[in-house]
């Protein structure tokens, strides 16, 4: 008889490790905010055709859950992609700073991330990084849709990663 309460309390446990799902709210809040994101879309030159591709019907995407916002106030994401002027920095940081926590950046394209081939002029600033802080950066020039897809897929595992950890993942 104590055999079977034994099998009963394995099959029991086992049951209940097959069917019930343990986890924090942390780790839920960070699940929902990967697949949700909302990002300002600051496009300065010509990798802001190629952001734009990105959401139409052959890429689509929205299946991963991004859709563009107008407003810094709505948004959670800011993706700058093309060449940062030192004109154009003072508006990013003031976007950045208007846009509510927890907010990541994604630097599209090599002059977002480094200056580009402007590297060199007076006027260009050397990557959105020397501004803002950048989670995630796409290099290219210009980055097709998919490098940009596969920068938000790597958000998103930074995201889950943080919330599962506890621990500030530096920039991809």
């Amino acid at each position: 008889m104590d055999m079977n309460l034994e099998q009963l309390a394995v099959d029991e446990q086992e049951a209940v490790e097959r069917n019930v799902l343990f986890t924090t709210l942390e780790q839920i809040k960070a699940w929902a905010r990967s697949n949700s994101m909302w990002p300002l879309q600051f496009g300065l030159a010509c990798c802001a055709i190629e952001m734009m591709t990105a959401s139409t019907a052959r890429y689509d995407f929205d299946r991963f859950g991004v859709f563009y916002r107008s407003s810094p106030r709505q948004a959670d994401v800011m993706i700058v992609s093309g060449t940062v002027t030192k004109k154009m920095g003072p508006v990013i940081r003031r976007l950045y700073d208007q846009m509510p926590e927890p907010k990541w950046v994604i630097a599209m394209g090599s002059c977002a991330t480094a200056g580009g081939p402007y590297v060199k002029s007076y006027s260009v600033i050397k990557g959105v990084d020397q501004i803002i802080p950048v989670d995630v950066y796409i290099p290219g020039c210009p980055p097709n849709p998919a490098a940009l897809i596969y920068g938000v897929n790597k958000l998103q595992e930074k995201i889950r990663y943080e919330a599962k950890t506890g621990k500030k993942v530096t920039s991809q």
